[in-house]
């Protein structure tokens, strides 16, 4: 999948949401409050957080935000260390897991398949949150 090919995906998803773009990061929003993003995807490493090594060619991470529940049910009670930098590998976030954020570097169309449910998943969690 191409980071391109995912912001498209995103954007369809959102219908109501916007996406901003900050230092050639996109944030995806799903209103128009701009206080948190439900899905980021990343193209560079930043000061706090390098191990991602996402200055390689070509590589980005799609992160997004799943509840308690689903973070545990896919990585358990105590996530085993994954190599930050695993491309096309769904992981805890490197920063953000203790928030239940995950993310997949550079995901193939097959990974990125298994991944639609979550994000789908992600966006109600984030319009509920709104909702009260």
């Amino acid at each position: 999948m191409t980071e391109d090919a995912i912001t498209d995906y995103l954007i369809d998803m959102l219908a109501g949401g916007h996406f901003q773009i900050a230092d050639d990061n996109t944030f995806f929003f799903h209103d128009g409050d701009n206080k948190f993003p439900f899905a980021t995807i990343v193209t560079k490493d930043s000061e706090f957080d390098g191990g991602s090594k996402l200055d390689r060619p070509g590589v980005f991470r799609l992160n997004f935000g799943v509840g308690k529940e689903r973070f545990r049910a896919l990585f358990g009670e105590t996530p085993a260390a994954i190599g930050p930098a695993a491309p096309d590998t769904l992981m805890p976030h490197p920063v953000y897991a203790r928030m239940h954020w995950v993310s997949v570097i550079s995901p193939s169309a097959k990974t990125f398949e298994k991944v639609k449910p979550l994000l789908a998943e992600a966006l109600a969690l984030a319009r509920a949150r709104e909702a009260g």
